[in-house]
């Protein structure tokens, strides 16, 4: 469906909520596409519109709008002979944070938020691993971000300063690490374990187990093993209950997902997944490891990754995996974690001034066993665009759900398990 076409929309469905209001060409390109094929009435699009904008949308996991980079700096690096290391920094550094000083950017960033009008994200904000200074580069990127864009988006510590941000219109990010902090200078158990705390004071309130390789907490979801959480493990997530840090396995392998389930004393997530009874993967959950999260109070995020969710690999599909998710564990453990995001309309042809770069090395952590990823169409990703969430709010009544439910999906959920976890310090 062509612009034209999504402008044909059923006449003044955003006069409602003109916050929601697609802002730019692709932003109303991705919409039209996930409206097609949820296939909406113009009186349920203003229903799910109006639900949307009134609700405190929390992301489980996700990204904030990407900058696009700056192509001729990056050039010059590459020219003056910067490491494939350097390079990788200089890139990450600019898509996390250029919107702060480049006004385009921002223009791009803000726009993007309002579209998908989410409230706050649990961002993804430690790099792929266990080192501590490793973990702390995107933590600092975004933690820059918030304190130069503070009138707009503004760091979540305590899950009330999210509906704070609601009530003042602004957005807010509530930091979650992409592993747990450690040394590895194996003195102790309790010394491997102290920079939870640090990392904790640093605003993350969040942290993966693994991700998809094995470390020594236990097995990653790419691991054909699944040998499971280890003694080390089980004291991590004591210590992450202890100090007030969600258990997130959702990079875990099933055996591990399952252990840690049993073993943490306060709610967990499996924070952007899918269900394996729909689809089996890697990255999705079985039956028995969902059931056992939500049994400590906590929850599953669905994701947008199409290669995850299966059948149409699209809005559809994500929908159905949430039907399933709330049908079989109930509407008080199912949250929306997209793990995709915004990327700025600029980046294409800033990208292009890098040239042809060599072939590199498949990086440590990207463990995926063969055809995990890849295949997904244009038509897919478009429909479950990070600027589509008032779509997802659309779709999801139209199956069904209700108003009360589907406001514990878009952030209730989260906010709980927030809660449980927070313990006021």
């Amino acid at each position: 469906m062509q612009r034209r076409a999504f402008l044909a929309t059923p006449a003044g469905a955003y006069s409602a909520s003109p916050q929601l209001a697609p802002v730019n060409e692709r932003i109303e390109e991705d919409r039209a596409a996930a409206l097609r094929l949820v296939g909406a009435s113009e009186s349920e699009i203003r229903r799910g519109l109006e639900l949307h904008a009134e609700t405190a949308v929390v992301e489980s996991y996700g990204f904030m709008p990407r900058a696009a980079i700056d192509g001729d700096a990056v050039r010059a690096a590459m020219d003056s002979g910067a490491s494939d290391l350097e390079i990788q920094d200089l890139l990450e550094e600019q898509s996390m944070t250029r919107y702060v000083t480049d006004a385009r950017e921002r223009k791009e960033y803000l726009d993007a938020w309002r579209a998908a009008g989410v409230t706050c994200i649990v961002q993804n904000a430690g790099e792929e691993g266990s080192a501590p200074m490793r973990l702390i580069k995107r933590l600092g990127r975004y933690t820059f971000v918030t304190h130069h864009l503070r009138e707009h988006v503004s760091l979540a510590v305590r899950p009330d300063d999210i509906l704070a941000a609601k009530k003042a219109g602004r957005h807010c990010v509530t930091m979650t690490g992409n592993g747990v902090p450690i040394p590895q200078d194996w003195v102790s158990v309790e010394e491997e374990l102290r920079y939870i705390r640090v990392f904790f004071q640093l605003g993350v309130r969040m942290m993966h187990l693994t991700y998809n390789r094995r470390n020594a907490l236990g097995d990653g979801c790419g691991e054909p093993g699944n040998a499971g959480l280890s003694d080390f493990g089980h004291a991590a997530i004591a210590e992450m209950n202890r100090i007030g840090v969600i258990v997130d396995v959702a990079h875990s392998g099933w055996r591990t997902s399952l252990e840690a389930a049993k073993a943490s004393k306060k709610p967990m997530v499996a924070s952007h997944t899918t269900c394996a009874a729909l689809h089996r993967h890697v990255r999705s959950k079985p039956d028995e490891v969902i059931r056992a999260i939500c049994d400590t109070g906590g929850l599953i995020g669905i994701c947008c990754i199409p290669e995850f969710l299966g059948r149409t690999g699209d809005i559809r599909a994500m929908l159905d995996h949430i039907d399933y998710a709330v049908k079989t564990f109930g509407a008080d453990h199912v949250a929306i974690g997209t793990d995709v995001a915004y990327v700025s309309r600029n980046a294409g042809a800033e990208n292009r001034k890098l040239g042809q770069r060599g072939r590199r090395r498949t990086r440590w952590e990207a463990l995926w066993p063969a055809g995990a990823l890849g295949g997904a169409t244009a038509e897919q990703t478009r429909s479950m665009a990070w600027t589509n969430w008032p779509v997802f709010t659309i779709g999801m009544l139209r199956r069904g759900h209700s108003a009360a439910t589907v406001g514990k999906i878009l952030g209730g959920n989260v906010l709980r398990v927030l809660r449980a976890n927070f313990d006021g310090v």
